[in-house]
């Protein structure tokens, strides 16, 4: 167990992180998720390399989740302006411990979209079905979690740049 622990704990804090920006709740979720991980381990299906990691990992983001559930945080937002779009951004020049960072600024609600489209693969169908929202809300969190992280990408670059 501690062996496995000490393979995976890297990767399921920067899980974790995609979605909360305190530490100590990281933690906190970090040692939840580890005791449903080792408690648990009997229903893991081996799928070829990285199957085992990909499973700690959706307990990790679900449990991630689950504490911003419980505390309140997740919260949605249907009426808002929309955002103009950004268009084309380049992130090969910004380095992860910096998006991490921006993805740690978006709301929670875009961030949780965000993170659950993106690093979960989870269709906007998935999203609304999980989180209890409309599926046009997903598309609509996303798409806005998408340009406020295209314009502080933009923004880095510009203070980077040269």
């Amino acid at each position: 167990m501690h062996r496995l622990y000490e393979c995976l704990k890297g990767y399921a804090t920067t899980v974790s992180l995609r979605y909360i920006s305190d530490r100590d709740a990281v933690n906190d979720v970090l040692q939840d998720s580890f005791i449903k991980i080792f408690s648990r381990i009997d229903e893991f299906e081996f799928r070829g390399e990285g199957s085992l990691k990909g499973w700690a990992m959706r307990i990790v983001a679900n449990e991630s989740m689950n504490y911003l559930r419980r505390n309140g945080r997740l919260i949605f937002v249907d009426e808002v302006p929309e955002i103009e779009d950004e268009g084309e951004v380049h992130l090969e020049r910004v380095p992860m411990d910096v998006m991490l960072h921006m993805i740690q600024q978006l709301p929670e609600g875009y961030r949780a979209v965000f993170n659950m489209y993106v690093f979960g693969q989870m269709s906007h169908k998935q999203i609304a079905l999980e989180l209890g929202i409309k599926e046009n809300s997903s598309a609509s969190q996303y798409s806005r979690a998408k340009n406020m992280l295209a314009r502080m990408i933009k923004e880095y670059m510009k203070n980077h740049d040269g």
